[in-house]
C-alpha cells in the first residue's frame, strides 16, 4: 500500500500492520523501533527483559523473535497503543 492514509491503515488488522511495520524496521535495521514497542507492552514478564537490547550484538531478528515470544501476538490492553505505533511507523517510513 503506497502512500496509505491513516484511515486505510487503521482499517487493517493488527497482524497486517505488525507485518508491514516489522518489514520496514528490518529493512531500515531500526532496533530502536522494536525497543520502543517493548517498553510499551506492559504485560511482558521480567524473564524476557534480560538486558539483551543494550547489547551491540543484538540483531533485528533477535528483536522480532523476542517480540513474538513476549506478545504471542496477543496485545491485551496495549493493543491500541501498539496499533498506533505500527501505523505511525508505516506512515513515517513507508514508501
Amino acid at each position: 500500500m503506497t502512500d496509505a492514509t491513516l484511515a486505510q491503515l487503521d482499517a487493517l488488522p493488527t497482524d497486517e500492520l505488525r507485518d508491514r511495520a516489522f518489514t520496514l524496521a528490518r529493512q531500515r535495521r531500526d532496533l530502536k523501533f522494536f525497543w520502543d514497542l517493548f517498553t510499551h507492552v506492559t504485560y511482558s514478564d521480567d524473564d524476557t527483559q534480560d538486558g539483551w537490547i543494550g547489547s551491540l550484538d543484538a540483531s533485528i531478528d533477535d528483536a522480532v523473535a523476542l517480540w513474538r515470544e513476549v506478545t504471542g501476538h496477543h496485545y491485551g490492553d496495549a493493543e491500541p497503543l501498539v496499533r498506533a505505533a505500527f501505523i505511525d511507523y508505516i506512515m513515517q517510513h513507508g514508501k
